[in-house]
């Protein structure tokens, strides 16, 4: 690496534990200041609570420890924003949320049960369930955020709504057994029932789906021989401070957020002796799933797993040989329930090594050396149960400097009655059993910091050169730069018959060529929001709508849906930021990445769905003077006891 100029942010300050995952101690603090200053009482509940970033500029030095709560009143008084110091013990600012304008706080888990209660108890609810033969005490209701639509009345008011299931004895599978032509809108403030909408009795699937009977899995297989990982002297990666994490010249931060998950904070590269930072932040810091049925009774579905439901709250307990297999480091996180009590999530987070294949080989005819060096990739993920779906999060580092994100998407489809052979707009899983189509819509947050914070982004696509003079055999072909100037120019699409990418690098930091160095943004091209651009879900997911938004830094753009996701009427978020259209070529920039999955559903994924993936790379382009895994050594195999990968 050649500095061409001294740029001043190429060593970013020490965070001195600004990002340290927090502690029972430290929460039941934030509770204790929120009680004293009067904004905790018995109809308070907290629906969010994390701790803030430090402000730029002011990371070195003492870390001040900043949460943020938003905490609701089932009694109906206002919601409230606040901002806690517990470093300080002092409440730093609170602010009182109008829901009608700035939308409703985040679903609570205590609302998912009371939806299915005070149906329960509605005489045109249990009406409609006796004009299908069903036992009220056999139906499971599905308590689905409302969205936004034709309903003045429902502005400023907690509105869920709920599609129905039956549920014939403890272990059986309601997704199974849709109650189609059903749906129910309840206030869940004032706990009363809007509406129960019934479009006529729809003839329930009558086949079961439950995936663990033998009846249905059949003899077990019994050809499958182990496989055992073993590392006999441990893990090549160390663990300090209870959340920094050293890895093969990699060093980052591994945080937890309630909301987004987990978070690497300061992701760098250990290069000739020095530190270079490539991310400051890395997040998904939304995920939409929205519904592509117009039947009227699910037309409105579409649910926003991180804004709405708080990803991070349902982690689950990994479990070694089941979730992660080999030798695992488990990072525990605490978080806080509803009454803002903290809560352990026991073994949230996994980290371990995988093996990866081959890094490089070469057999060379003229030099006789026989060159293989195997791959190897830190692996730091988390899992997450949403509903009737199951969610890994997958963060990969590799020895060459990439950096991966992979989704995997499991568990149960959201199921339907199927209309009939050829419904356009679902697939037909068993008989009578449908699952409309639908997609799953995730947006990365990447803080940018390649060498520091003067960063800018070119995108770079494939140029075909017509045949003529300077290529009269037609074989020529080249690329072109494009820098993004601006806000404006920064909201793009995916190319991929073009080959479209988009290079991060930092003009004031030059490689051994004098190219500025750089990191590139290989999406997968998948398709963005399929819904009509004048939809309500496209106005409240507009990051869905194209595969990259590049914006200015700036510590209060926090969500791409921006805060208050649950109810918002759309606007908010990454075309608010955008906005004012400021200058990005060299500036402290962040990247937002659309990438996602388009299910239409198969009959192979029915009782329960075997995982699919969708994600984005990160790869390093000019950023290292020469290939940085040079210094990888030869595997040798512990049986042969000699080096058989170099010769």
């Amino acid at each position: 690496m050649t500095l061409a100029s001294t740029d001043p942010t190429t060593a970013l300050p020490p965070l001195n534990g600004a990002h340290a995952l927090t502690t029972a101690a430290e929460l039941e603090s934030v509770r204790d200041i929120l009680g004293e200053a009067g904004l905790l009482g018995e109809s308070v509940r907290v629906a969010y609570l994390g701790l803030l970033d430090p402000p730029r500029g002011a990371e070195s030095g003492e870390p001040n420890r900043r949460f943020r709560a938003f905490l609701h009143d089932i009694s109906g008084a206002a919601p409230r924003d606040v901002t806690v110091s517990a470093t300080r013990r002092a409440v730093e600012s609170v602010i009182e949320l109008d829901t009608a304008v700035t939308g409703e706080l985040p679903v609570l888990e205590e609302e998912f049960g009371a939806v299915e209660e005070l149906l329960a108890n509605d005489a045109r609810w249990l009406a409609a369930l006796a004009a299908r033969g069903l036992d009220v005490a056999t139906v499971r209701v599905a308590p689905l955020s409302a969205g936004v639509f034709e309903y003045p009345e429902e502005k400023g008011r907690r509105i869920l709504r709920g599609l129905a299931f039956v549920q014939q004895f403890p272990e059986d599978s309601p997704w199974a057994h849709p109650i189609d032509g059903l749906v129910a809108y309840v206030d869940i403030v004032s706990k009363t029932v809007d509406q129960v909408i019934d479009y006529g009795v729809v003839p329930i699937p009558a086949e079961h789906g439950n995936y663990t009977d033998p009846a249905l899995t059949g003899p077990l297989r019994e050809t499958l021989k182990p496989i055992e990982i073993t590392q006999p002297e441990g893990p090549s990666f160390t663990v300090t401070g209870g959340n920094h994490v050293e890895w093969e010249k990699w060093s980052l931060d591994v945080g937890f957020d309630v909301r987004e998950g987990v978070v690497l904070h300061n992701i760098g590269f250990d290069d000739a002796g020095v530190r270079r930072s490539i991310i400051r932040r890395a997040s998904i810091a939304e995920m939409v799933v929205p519904y592509g049925d117009p039947s009227p009774v699910r037309s409105w579905q579409n649910y926003f797993d991180t804004g709405e439901y708080l990803v991070g709250q349902y982690a689950n307990s990994l479990e070694l040989g089941c979730d992660c297999l080999g030798e695992i480091t488990y990072l525990s996180p605490v978080i806080t329930d509803g009454f803002g009590n903290p809560r352990e999530i026991r073994n949230g987070i996994c980290m371990h090594e995988e093996d990866w294949s081959i890094l490089a080989k070469h057999s060379d005819l003229w030099t006789g050396i026989e060159y293989t060096r195997r791959n190897r990739r830190l692996v730091i993920s988390f899992f997450t149960t949403i509903g009737n779906y199951d969610y890994g999060f997958y963060w990969y580092l590799y020895l060459d400097g990439t950096i991966e994100f992979e989704a995997k998407a499991t568990g149960i489809v959201f199921t339907s009655a199927y209309p009939g052979k050829g419904y356009p707009y679902a697939s037909e899983l068993a008989p009578g059993l449908g699952a409309p189509f639908h997609q799953h819509l995730f947006s990365a947050r990447l803080d940018m910091a390649v060498d520091g914070l003067t960063n800018r982004v070119e995108e770079e696509e494939a140029v075909r050169v017509p045949m003529g003079v300077g290529n009269e055999r037609g074989n020529a072909f080249s690329r072109k730069r494009t820098v993004l100037a601006s806000e404006a120019d920064g909201v793009r699409e995916a190319e991929m018959r073009r080959g479209r990418t988009w290079l991060v690098s930092n003009p004031n930091v030059l490689n051994r060529l004098g190219e500025p160095v750089g990191y590139k943004l290989y999406p997968q091209g998948q398709p963005t929001l399929l819904a009509d651009e004048d939809s309500s879900v496209a106005r409240r997911a507009a990051f869905a709508t194209r595969d990259l938004w590049v914006t200015r830094f700036a510590e209060d753009e926090r969500y791409p849906t921006g805060d208050f996701v649950n109810q918002h009427a759309g606007g908010a978020g990454l075309p608010a930021y955008m906005a004012a259209d400021r200058d990005l070529d060299g500036q402290d920039i962040v990247l937002w990445h659309t990438f996602g999955l388009t299910h239409y559903p198969r009959i192979e994924d029915w009782p329960i769905m075997p995982v699919d993936t969708a994600g984005f790379k990160l790869k390093p382009e000019g950023f290292f003077d020469r290939s940085p895994v040079l210094d990888v050594p030869a595997s040798t195999p512990a049986a042969a006891g000699e080096d058989h990968c170099h010769r």
